[in-house]
């Protein structure tokens, strides 16, 4: 945990947020930006700075896992939804802590961006 981490402070509950599931890798919130009529972040419960630093395959695995289960609760297995992982400034990573971000809830368009 980093205390100058904003996804380490919300992980840790000093910063308040709306947790819809947790396992014991990561926790699942509302995204306070939403993008989508859903959009959950998942972050892992330790501090990993992006996709590119990740090691742990079984962490990666529990947080693509928790993702499906916020989806499915959130209603958006049957018509479907998308899952993000920004990397760096050039993917569109703005907070420097692995997140997946969950949105669905309409039609998503191809290329994203």
């Amino acid at each position: 945990m980093s205390d100058d981490c904003l996804f380490c402070r919300i992980v840790g509950g000093t910063i308040p947020a709306t947790f819809v599931a947790r396992n014991e890798h990561g926790v699942a919130v509302r995204d306070l930006n939403p993008q989508a009529p859903s959009h959950l972040l998942v972050i892992p419960r330790r501090h990993v700075a992006s996709l590119a630093d990740a090691s742990d395959g079984a962490e990666l695995g529990a947080l693509l896992l928790l993702a499906a289960e916020v989806a499915r609760a959130e209603g958006l297995a049957e018509t479907g939804y998308r899952v993000v992982a920004n990397t760096g400034t050039d993917g569109g990573q703005t907070v420097p802590h692995l997140h997946l971000h969950v949105l669905g809830g309409r039609m998503m368009q191809w290329p994203p961006g």
